[in-house]
């Protein structure tokens, strides 16, 4: 790579090469975040996607929430959540949730592994590049962080009607949400791509 990098916001090609461990860039023209170099980059969004992997299992493995009134209780896990919409009649809404909050998360971390496993250990794999692409198209697709502020939301709203139990799932996957998004936070786009050129050409 020739150290170029153009702009998100206004397009402006800024030239990023001699920045240093720790050091970040932003357009001179518009402010935009451009990058940070970081030399444990790969090592944090490993441990953030090990750390999500684990949560993300609990948070489907324990009960989300449990209501209690008038005498009658009921509980619910998150993997029981688009079910309950799907017996309410919209299955659309049923499927989005399921492929928000719990399929495409699951997915991204997946490949997320398979992307920064080897930059880590600085071996070169045919599938670098494609996983990388999807990691950055899917991830404006995970409705992660919108599921836990709804939620929380909702729980306010109903507080009154009845008595409310946030189950372990709650707090896992509520864990499972910040370390989901540092993770991402981590993957910076420039350092990937230079990492796996450089690979790629050794």
């Amino acid at each position: 790579m020739t150290g170029d990098i153009a702009c998100h916001g206004c397009d402006l090609l800024v030239n990023v090469a001699t920045l240093k461990d720790g050091e970040s860039a932003s357009c001179p023209r518009c402010g935009s975040f451009l990058t940070r170099v970081r030399s444990d980059a790969f090592s944090r969004v490993l441990a953030y996607a090990f750390a999500g992997v684990i949560l993300l299992i609990l948070a489907n493995s324990f009960p989300f929430l449990s209501f209690a009134a008038s005498g009658l209780e009921s509980v619910i896990t998150l993997r029981q959540t688009p079910r309950a919409i799907w017996d309410y009649d919209m299955p659309a809404v049923a499927l989005m949730v399921a492929a928000f909050i719990i399929v495409i998360p699951s997915a991204i971390l997946g490949m997320l592994l398979m992307l920064c496993i080897p930059l880590q250990q600085g071996r070169y794999r045919p599938w670098l590049v494609t996983t990388a692409k999807w990691i950055f198209l899917a991830q404006n697709w995970a409705m992660v962080e919108v599921f836990i502020i709804g939620v929380i939301v909702s729980l306010v709203k109903i507080a009154a009607m009845a008595t409310i139990v946030l189950g372990i799932s709650f707090w896992a996957y509520a864990g499972f949400a910040i370390c989901f998004t540092l993770a991402l936070a981590n993957l910076d786009r420039y350092q990937c791509w230079e990492r796996i050129e450089a690979l790629e050409s050794a």
